[in-house]
């Protein structure tokens, strides 16, 4: 179904993360079969669901996205033998207000990094902030999941301050 994902991007502060109560999370593998500056051609196993998602070119909060459900072990599949690069994560969705963030505790290459994703009906659309919550990076491409699975965490040289 094609969409536009309109998305902000937050860095998460651990120790104030830790400290509440969350519901369990469902463990994430990324595969990207793609990735240029028009477009990311994705496959994602998230529990035991199979996706196929191409994103379009960001244009500050949003971007066009095409996503399909496909058979588990096929997305396991495609990952394994066409992924130019991949991410592991555990994401923990959370309800604050009329929102619901997506917190992603990042691992492997990528270990040490956590983030919160929310999703809005506009770009102007307000919504309350958690307080575990701290720097916006929404407009830094260094925390897109493509990015990130090409250049990882444990690389860079400068890291940022809740982490």
């Amino acid at each position: 179904m094609k969409h536009m994902e309109i998305e902000r991007k937050f860095l998460v502060d651990r120790e104030k993360w830790a400290s509440i109560s969350k519901p369990p999370g469902i463990n994430y593998i990324q595969g990207y079969l793609s990735i240029d500056e028009d477009k990311v051609v994705r496959v994602r196993v998230a529990g035991d669901k199979g996706f196929l998602t191409i994103k379009g070119k960001s244009d500050t909060f949003s971007h066009p996205e095409y996503e399909y459900p496909i058979p588990p072990d096929d997305a396991r599949e495609l990952i394994q033998h066409y992924s130019v690069s991949r991410v592991e994560k555990v994401r923990t969705r959370i309800g604050e207000g009329k929102h619901v963030w997506e917190v992603d505790e990042f691992r492997g290459e990528n270990e040490g990094l956590l983030m919160a994703e929310i999703e809005l009906e506009n770009a102007d659309d307000v919504f309350e902030k958690p307080v575990w919550l701290g720097e916006e990076v929404t407009d830094d491409k260094r925390y897109y999941n493509a990015w990130l699975s090409l250049h990882p965490f444990r690389t860079w040289q400068e890291k940022a301050p809740y982490l």
